[in-house]
């Protein structure tokens, strides 16, 4: 049985957990619209999905294109990092019997919010990605 969302949003948005550079992460409701999706990306967005449950992660498309700032790293099942995301980017449920994403569940704000909430900063040491958190 699925989890319910937070709360009933208007039909045509749902509620993500927004995730900026610098910044801890905070709840938003957006707009399922491609516009939307690709202004609170900053460009054209894409759509990954680096978790086990039905989340994605949406960003923006050409962000290490753009040399926008890194922002978060993603890890393996033993902590290792392989990859960074560049730029602002969203998590939103992402139902397995669906076509369209949807709201997050409380669960997995919460989860989430855990997760990434301190933003990382992240040095390049003789060819080596050093990755801190910081406040």
């Amino acid at each position: 049985m699925a989890a319910e969302p937070v709360y009933d949003t208007k039909e045509d948005s749902m509620l993500v957990l927004m995730i900026e550079p610098g910044k801890a992460p905070r709840r938003l409701e957006l707009s399922h619209s491609l516009g939307a999706m690709q202004e609170a990306v900053g460009g054209l967005i894409q759509i990954l999905y680096p978790f086990d449950e039905p989340v994605a992660l949406v960003c923006n498309e050409e962000g290490k294109l753009l040399n926008l700032a890194l922002n978060r790293a993603l890890r393996d099942e033993e902590g290792r990092i392989y990859d960074i995301v560049s730029g602002t980017f969203f998590l939103c449920g992402a139902p397995a019997d669906s076509d369209t994403l949807a709201s997050l569940t409380e669960e997995q704000i919460c989860r989430y919010e855990q997760r990434f909430a301190r933003p990382e900063l992240f040095l390049n040491i003789g060819g080596h990605i050093i990755c801190l958190p910081y406040q």
